[in-house]
């Protein structure tokens, strides 16, 4: 199924939206007055498309946006490393601009970063969490040299092969692998804005840099908001055991795995992912946690 697939029974609006001088692309649907929004925000490396998927679902209850991080999609891409707090900033203006409060956050991978910081530093702006294949608690050596290398060399190399590679690397459900998503992401990576400013982007994957970025165990004990920690097996970012020390560290958390997914099941499992995520959101109690089998 294309985006536009995905997309075509859902009225929303595609706009860039002036945030403290830097461009941000938003993608908003369902309805605008409608007292519960929902913010989906993507990945290193990521963009919007990554949601196309679960954005119809949700806006038939929900008010629902996404957007493109500095430095990412279709957004602006001034100079300057790219650390958590310079998101936050991004992310917090973009809300004041848009009238978003108590937003359920759901982010994956460096969106969950974010979302989780926010929603420790903020509990009183966040009604929900969904931490998705979340970053933000690890620094593994090799996982960080994969993705600067994959990633870099995806924006660099002129063809589409590399950042074919780039997306193999954290889909397993090929099905998901379009032809349409290498598009969007090669006309990305290709311009060259973001080429110029791959390096800064990727400076997370630098161990000093991440290190003085990472979440911190008595930083998630003051989240307060229910929380929903989606995991799968088979993320080549994470362990298991990674995403259980997340829920963990979140009193109102539940832990949920997924088994056809890599890295992104709410797109690789996007129907079982949105019946989770909106009972989620109407019950967290609703929602129980995986039975992890050894």
């Amino acid at each position: 199924m294309s985006f536009w697939n995905a997309m075509n029974r859902t009225s929303f609006s595609h706009r860039w939206i002036d945030v403290d001088g830097n461009s941000t692309r938003v993608v908003e649907a369902g309805d605008p007055d409608n007292a519960s929004t929902v913010v989906f925000l993507h990945g290193i490396g990521g963009h919007i498309e990554t949601f196309c998927h679960n954005i119809g679902a949700h806006a038939q209850k929900h008010r629902v946006v996404s957007f493109d991080l500095i430095g990412h999609g279709y957004s602006a891409k001034p100079e300057g490393l790219y650390e958590i707090d310079r998101y936050i900033d991004q992310t917090m203006r973009l809300f004041d601009i848009m009238k978003i409060d108590k937003p359920v956050l759901a982010g994956t991978s460096l969106g969950g970063w974010i979302f989780a910081r926010i929603a420790a530093r903020h509990p009183d702006r966040v009604s929900r969490l969904s931490l998705i294949s979340s970053a933000g608690l690890t620094a593994h050596p090799s996982v960080m040299k994969n993705l600067k290398e994959l990633t870099e060399r995806a924006s660099l190399v002129p063809g589409k092969e590399a950042v074919t590679m780039r997306l193999d690397f954290v889909i397993k459900n090929k099905a998901m692998l379009t032809q349409e998503l290498i598009d969007v992401r090669h006309d990305i990576y290709a311009a060259e804005d973001y080429k110029a400013r791959i390096k800064d982007v990727m400076c997370l994957q630098n161990m000093e840099i991440r290190q003085r970025n990472l979440l911190q165990l008595d930083e998630l004990a003051k989240i307060e908001a229910p929380t929903l920690v989606v995991w799968t097996r088979e993320d080549p970012t994470a362990t298991l055991d990674d995403g259980l020390k997340y829920a963990n560290s979140i009193r109102d958390s539940r832990f949920v795995l997924f088994d056809n997914s890599s890295h992104m099941p709410q797109l690789e499992e996007h129907q079982r992912f949105n019946e989770l995520h909106l009972r989620f959101i109407d019950d967290p109690n609703s929602v129980k946690s995986s039975e992890i089998a050894g």
